[in-house]
């Protein structure tokens, strides 16, 4: 793969660019980046991360500039031709993981309202539209690996009637859940690794429930009512986000057992 290849030359590039003495990568939690910890030449403690390229992250870099550390980790210098970014490094850094769900639940909903602004008439994000197009592309590309079409379709729909652009849109950071909220020193809790979007609030309730899988098997429609209830948005709508994804998001194997909480909610 040409990230990999061309990986060690960019961190020596970075490393050296921005004076930065490196430690021991993350191995944790970093799937689709290459994280280490990070002291500036001023002695500042911090992260430097180079993201593997693709769709969904492309913004992150224009969003923590946005955020500007409300409530997210401040970004100390970045090179989107690299996808490198230089972060604020959260200590002691343990993740919102380590608390009860119901307890992350009200840490969550309370960082999603700092999060949902209001956008100038001019900016560069894209709308939530346009993953769920490339949703939709890849997961009727994979038609023929479907177990359940008429559920698949169901959900397709779905995505398209809530795509549509409202007045009411913010700026979203669609994969908000409990392993991207870390422990910090200058706020409680700071979040990580936005994926900035254009749209619906009730769409950004979906990564945490998903993320809360035994309380969503176990009493689904309860669980997203209390939860859209302690975010302010429609339950229905956070419902009917919650089937079209569970339906009709693409995934590597189509299984019975992947639509389980589709067919719950259906």
């Amino acid at each position: 793969m040409a990230w990999l290849e061309q990986l060690p030359e960019a961190i020596v590039e970075c490393q050296n660019r921005w004076e930065l003495s490196l430690g021991q990568p993350f191995s944790d939690d970093a799937s689709c980046s290459w994280v280490a910890p990070a002291v500036r030449r001023n002695g500042t403690r911090a992260v430097l991360k180079l993201g593997m390229p693709h769709m969904e992250a492309a913004h992150e870099i224009d969003g923590l500039r946005f955020w500007n550390g409300e409530p997210t980790v401040r970004l100390y210098e970045a090179d989107s031709d690299l996808q490198a970014l230089l972060l604020e490094r959260c200590e002691p850094g343990s993740s919102l993981r380590d608390l009860p769900e119901e307890e992350a639940d009200i840490v969550i909903a309370a960082l999603l309202h700092g999060m949902w602004r209001t956008l100038p008439e001019k900016h560069p994000f894209r709308p939530l539209s346009s993953m769920l197009s490339a949703w939709t592309e890849e997961t009727r590309a994979a038609r023929e690996k479907w177990t359940d079409p008429g559920l698949v379709q169901a959900g397709l729909r779905i995505f398209e009637e809530l795509a549509g652009a409202s007045p009411d849109d913010v700026l979203l950071a669609t994969d908000l859940h409990a392993g991207n909220v870390l422990r910090a020193r200058r706020a409680p809790w700071l979040v990580i690794d936005p994926k900035p979007f254009v749209g619906d609030r009730a769409y950004d309730a979906t990564q945490h429930l998903f993320n809360c899988q035994a309380r969503l098997t176990a009493a689904p429609r309860l669980t997203i009512r209390r939860f859209a209830n302690r975010l302010g948005v429609d339950p229905e709508r956070v419902r009917l986000w919650m089937f079209a994804r569970s339906a009709a998001e693409p995934r590597d194997t189509w299984t019975e057992d992947s639509h389980a909480i589709a067919r719950a909610l259906a």
